[in-house]
């Protein structure tokens, strides 16, 4: 690779491990926001909740638009399917990881209002289950895309 495109490459890089970073910190928001909104019950503040659901669903439409065209920028432009199938699944992992977090949200507010039925408590530990696999899943995606991007370097 000529030194400017191997510059341009590694700024990809960067910038897709800082949208990752992203990702995480989103993720971190949206927990602290479901549990507060979980403490304002019985009469749960679902306004704000709402504008918290939003304004997360718009970081993560941003970073998956963003990530999207690096997808197909290390497909077209660097030739590398390799690291593009790689930005594919993990994709798609999260996605997978954002709608059980969802569902386990749901779950956790249906275990507050419903104690006594054990179904609700059984359904947040599955949800919880799901989640560890998705993101060990997710690591390891991500660790055969750093294998890959230092083979070629």
């Amino acid at each position: 690779m000529p030194l400017e495109t191997d510059n341009d490459f590694r700024l990809l890089l960067q910038r897709f491990y800082e949208l990752q970073a992203e990702r995480v910190d989103t993720y971190r928001l949206f927990e602290e926001g479901h549990q507060a909104y979980l403490k304002s019950g019985p009469h749960y503040d679902f306004i704000q909740y709402r504008q918290l659901v939003h304004e997360i669903t718009q970081a993560f439409n941003g970073i998956s638009k963003e990530l999207i065209q690096m997808k197909d920028r290390f497909r077209e432009f660097y030739d590398r399917s390799d690291l593009s199938e790689h930005l594919e699944n993990i994709q798609e992992l999260e996605k997978e990881k954002l709608e059980l977090t969802a569902r386990l949200q749901l779950a956790r507010q249906n275990a507050q209002d419903h104690p006594s039925q054990e179904c609700y408590k059984e359904e947040v530990q599955l949800l919880k289950h799901k989640i560890i696999k998705t993101v060990e899943s997710i690591s390891e995606v991500l660790q055969d895309f750093k294998y890959d991007c230092e083979e070629t370097q």
